[in-house]
Formats: structure tokens, C-alpha cells, sequence
């Protein structure tokens, strides 16, 4: 499938999963991270605090852009309404997965569209994640490889972090950390793409 974009894209992440994912539709387009401070947002909901992360760091990207349509996202990891950020250290790495060891976890990403005009299109993804039974010697080989670290809930579903994973109900790519799918019926219909 040929797809043809109809402005200049910006994606507005150091994921390097992120850029893998877009680079998926064959479309041009260059990398820009905001260096905004996530954790100043403050939220009454998960689905809330996940929205206004992806907008204060898109934002602060379109800032810097002009005349050129700015795509980002923020995903999160909730367990019993609470959220499982990225781990600080090898003991809160080992806490999130054996909360996680089980149990079924809810995965969302917030993605943010800003074109040249400032209009703003955001939606929000989720997927339901179930974990199989994990050993505390499986936990502690995962988070001693180091994977854990940059990402939320300690995890990486594109990694051996798939080792855990029992099964999931939704979008998988919006684990990995970009609901593709979604992102390019939004695009198709705000008339970004073409195809």
C-alpha cells in the first residue's frame, strides 16, 4: 500500500519503539523530544494523567515546529488504579512485576495530534494485559538484564518481558507503546494521509 502524507511529520519521542512503529506506514518523518517534566502532571484520573502527559510533551514540541504536524504519546501501566511508572531502581523493578505475576494489568497510551493550524486531536488506547504465574528467580534474571528500566510497569512486551504474558485483549502495538492501527484512522480521517 502506498501511503502519502499530506504535511511534514514530527514525532515527538526518544522511543526508539515509537519511531520503529511509524516508520511502519513508509511515511518521512523527524524526531524532536521534549524535555518537559512528566511527573509534574497532576491528574484525578489515569486516563487524565496519561492525556496531559502526551499533550505538555507534544506542546512543548509543536512549540519548536511551525509549519509541521506533531505526533506524541505517553503510555501508561495501571494495576488496581494504581500506576506502575518506569522503575527507579532493581527493587521497585522486582514490586512491579510481582504485583503484576497473575494478575491482569491495564495498559494505556494517550497519543496527541498538533498540526500546523494548533488544532489538537487526542485519543486514548487501551489494552488489557494478563501476566502468567512468575517465579521470584524469573523476576530477579528479568530485572539483572537490565530491560526493565525505561519502561512503564517494568516491562517490555517486545522484549522477554513477552515470556510473562499469558494473553492480552486489545491492540498489542499499544503495549510495544503506539496503537499504529488507530493513529493512522486518525490521520486517514483528519486527511494527513492519504493512501
Amino acid at each position: 500500500m502506498n501511503i502519502i502524507a499530506q504535511t511534514e511529520f514530527v514525532l515527538a519521542s526518544a522511543s526508539p519503539r515509537r519511531k520503529e512503529l511509524l516508520a511502519q506506514l513508509g511515511i518521512a518523518f523527524e524526531v524532536i523530544t521534549s524535555n518537559v517534566e512528566e511527573t509534574s502532571v497532576q491528574a484525578q484520573s489515569v486516563e487524565q494523567y496519561v492525556q496531559e502527559v502526551a499533550r505538555l510533551k507534544t506542546r512543548d514540541v509543536a512549540a519548536q515546529c511551525g509549519k509541521k504536524t506533531v505526533i506524541g504519546a505517553d503510555t501508561i501501566v495501571v494495576f488496581q488504579d494504581r500506576l506502575l511508572h518506569k522503575p527507579k531502581n532493581r527493587a521497585e523493578a522486582i514490586t512491579h512485576l510481582q504485583a503484576l505475576s497473575g494478575n491482569a494489568h491495564r495498559v494505556l497510551t494517550a497519543v496527541v495530534i498538533i498540526q500546523p493550524d494548533g488544532e489538537e486531536t487526542v485519543f486514548v488506547e487501551e489494552t488489557v494485559v494478563k501476566f502468567k504465574q512468575l517465579s521470584f528467580e524469573l523476576i530477579e534474571a528479568y530485572v539483572d538484564s537490565g530491560d526493565p528500566f525505561d519502561k512503564a510497569g517494568g516491562y517490555g512486551i517486545q522484549t522477554h518481558g513477552a515470556l510473562f504474558v499469558e494473553r492480552i485483549e486489545g491492540d498489542y502495538n499499544n503495549v510495544v507503546g503506539f496503537p499504529l492501527a488507530s493513529l493512522f484512522e486518525q490521520l486517514i480521517h483528519l486527511r494527513l494521509l492519504t493512501f
